[in-house]
């Protein structure tokens, strides 16, 4: 069974968002908040594998919660999903950078929720590659050489190669095909390069990329 907790300050949107998720067999709406501490109390005390989180709300916004969560040791299986009205803009960067491991449009189809939520109840990547995409194509172009990033001096030439790939909008498949390996080798090279870089997801390792020097910020 997922369980998900739903923090947003517009009730009839949680209770359209709880009414489809209770309909499925899998998937069980735990608790739900109207604001960030809130959602973050509620958080602690029912340890829900999918936090679906507003981006903009009263007291704590989506961002600061969705940073506290992943600080948060006790709530390490907590895969936060933020929620927006707005697409892709730099608030949703943010709350990328802060530790969400995707975000969803709220006007999102019924069949798309339910599957973003099996997907990072999982703990797989949420950012399909079309997403992945936009996000780079706003912040991320060029390549750059390996090392000029400490975190990256861990990483083999390989990892390093499948990260820059990940910060494309690839899908592993792709990846695969591109470094020319198995499908299974890809994901092991972006797993161990999640690991060495603190990255809780594909999410992160696409900012931490950026971040780090591996890729570089457009214009630059």
């Amino acid at each position: 069974m997922i369980r998900v907790l739903l923090v947003d300050d517009q009730p009839l949107l949680r209770s359209g968002f709880r009414a489809l998720l209770d309909l499925e067999d899998d998937i069980e709406v735990v608790a739900e908040a109207g604001d960030g501490l809130e959602g973050l109390a509620l958080a602690k005390e029912h340890l829900p594998d999918v936090a679906l989180i507003d981006i903009r709300m009263p007291v704590v916004d989506g961002i600061e919660a969705t940073r506290r969560i992943a600080a948060d040791p006790a709530l390490a299986g907590v895969h936060v999903v933020i929620l927006t009205n707005y697409g892709f803009d730099e608030y949703v960067f943010n709350a990328l950078r802060a530790g969400a491991a995707g975000f969803l449009v709220k006007d999102i189809l019924p069949e798309d929720l339910l599957h973003a939520v099996r997907v990072a109840a999982r703990g797989d990547a949420l950012l399909a590659p079309s997403i992945t995409r936009k996000l780079i194509d706003r912040y991320v172009t060029q390549p750059l050489n390996a090392g000029t990033d400490a975190r990256l001096k861990e990483l083999t030439n390989r990892e390093c190669e499948a990260v820059v790939l990940v910060a494309q909008g690839l899908s592993n498949d792709q990846i695969a095909d591109r470094m020319v390996i198995s499908p299974l080798t890809a994901k092991t090279h972006i797993n161990r390069a999640m690991a060495k870089l603190h990255a809780r997801d594909r999410a992160q390792l696409v900012v931490l990329a950026y971040e780090s020097g591996l890729v570089a910020p457009r214009g630059s």
